[in-house]
């Protein structure tokens, strides 16, 4: 089953974003599930029960708030590099962000230092200027994860704070919509 007519497919000069599907579950599970790649977000190879939930997480969004998650793809070929989007996540922290818009950009590790989160990120914040009403979009970032940071900053997010999640100090980041 997809959703795929009900979120935009996006594409920029070397990416194709798109709706994420329950075929991508192998995908995702070879990506969770690398110590490299989860180092800096939950700490430790993602279980299959978490990487289920992540993914029928990434399209519940798109059907209760009108945005979320999109798999990215090379435009060369149909392949599976990681997921970049928007959530409200509802985490347990403060400050609160709630009711926010949440970016998040995770590849698998062949994709990295090729400047593809960053494509990916602008593709995606532009769509989320033209549909989503003006306001506050944020990130959270992993105090040591540098290479997320400059991806953020040049996406155009600036720190506003730190907090703890999950026992671990955290960045918050924020960006301003246009308008």
């Amino acid at each position: 089953m997809s959703f795929s007519a009900e979120i935009p497919i996006l594409t920029t000069a070397r990416l194709r974003l798109r709706a994420p599907h329950l075929d991508d579950f192998s995908a995702c599970m070879a990506m969770w599930t690398d110590p490299d790649v989860v180092r800096h977000l939950t700490g430790k190879p993602n279980t299959r029960e978490e990487v289920w939930t992540r993914l029928l997480r990434f399209i519940g969004h798109w059907c209760a708030l009108g945005y979320g998650y999109w798999v990215v793809e090379p435009i060369a070929e149909a392949a599976f590099i990681g997921v970049v989007g928007f959530g409200d996540f509802r985490r347990d922290m403060a400050p609160s962000l709630d009711g926010l818009p949440e970016m998040g950009w995770v590849l698998t590790r062949a994709a990295h230092g090729l400047g593809l989160a960053t494509e990916a990120g602008h593709a995606a914040l532009s769509w989320r200027d033209r549909v989503l009403p003006p306001g506050h979009t944020v990130c959270i970032i992993d105090a040591a994860n540098t290479a997320s940071f400059r991806v953020a900053a040049k996406l155009g997010f600036c720190p506003t704070g730190t907090s703890t999640y999950h026992g671990k100090e955290t960045t918050i980041l924020g960006r301003s919509a246009p308008g």
